[in-house]
């Protein structure tokens, strides 16, 4: 564990060393909060409560989606361009060879790298966002602890989700068209352009049931209060059900895709 700790450390500094970016993704991430905000107050005065939220609620939900973009990698980012490329290079096979578990050390360094982006562009622009606008901020230190765990949990699920799509380069070779199409899901399904409580009838709930739920709509519902009580542990159950199915699922993948590797390289 203390090798996982260390790569989840060398992520964090890794991507702390990119300032310059991190400045232009604060920057970028507040723009879009501002015009989030706005758009979301303009719809809330027409529709009051819309989605069982509060004006309030509502613009918070917005700041937190800013602050969770990149924490969660909702458009994708991260580790799974470089881990697509040396699938397509061979040079995977040096790695499959290593003492380390492929999943657990991609993993740390995903951990590592979301720790960042909720330090680096998470909290600056919730703070901005909470100066302009009244935010429903909890009260309670738990909520806090809680919506941190459901954060956590979002983005093992996020890396779950990523570290299938860009194992799918050892059969198509490129994982390019299916970055894009999670990039896609990701969007629209984690409640970034709107809250999937928005979303009617059976989309609504096929949405909520989808594991890019876990990235948004979960950790932002627990920090508004929406969760309590065995209702929150529902909410962690959900994620880490998600979180479970999908790493087993890419740990299957990546048995077959090593002892493919191997079959060619004998």
């Amino acid at each position: 564990m203390r090798l996982y700790a260390v790569v989840a450390a060398g992520g964090f500094r890794r991507y702390a060393t990119y300032r310059v970016a991190t400045f232009a993704g604060v920057f970028t991430n507040t723009v879009f909060g501002f015009i989030m905000a706005y758009t979301y107050t303009a719809l809330w005065d027409e529709r009051p409560h819309l989605g069982g939220y509060d004006l309030s609620q509502a613009v918070t939900y917005v700041w937190l989606g800013q602050a969770l973009l990149m924490t969660c990698a909702m458009m994708g980012g991260g580790f799974e361009d470089e881990l697509v490329e040396r699938i397509r290079t061979g040079d995977i096979a040096v790695d499959l060879y290593r003492p380390a578990d492929l999943q657990l050390w991609w993993l740390a360094g995903d951990l590592g790298r979301a720790a960042f982006h909720l330090l680096g562009r998470g909290i600056v622009p919730m703070v901005l966002g909470a100066f302009a606008f009244e935010l429903a901020l909890p009260a309670d230190p738990l909520t806090w602890l809680a919506f941190l765990l459901a954060v956590a949990l979002g983005v093992v699920v996020s890396f779950a989700i990523r570290f299938l799509v860009a194992l799918s380069a050892f059969w198509l070779m490129d994982g390019a068209g299916a970055a894009q199409m999670a990039m896609l899901a990701g969007m629209f399904f984690s409640g970034l352009l709107l809250p999937l409580n928005l979303f009617p009838g059976v989309l609504g709930e096929v949405a909520r049931a989808l594991p890019w739920s876990s990235l948004l709509q979960v950790p932002a519902d627990v920090f508004l209060g929406k969760h309590t009580g065995w209702d929150l542990a529902g909410a962690y159950a959900f994620q880490a059900g998600w979180a479970l199915a999908l790493l087993a699922t890419g740990r299957l993948l990546q048995g077959v895709a090593t002892r493919r590797v191997v079959v060619q390289g004998g």
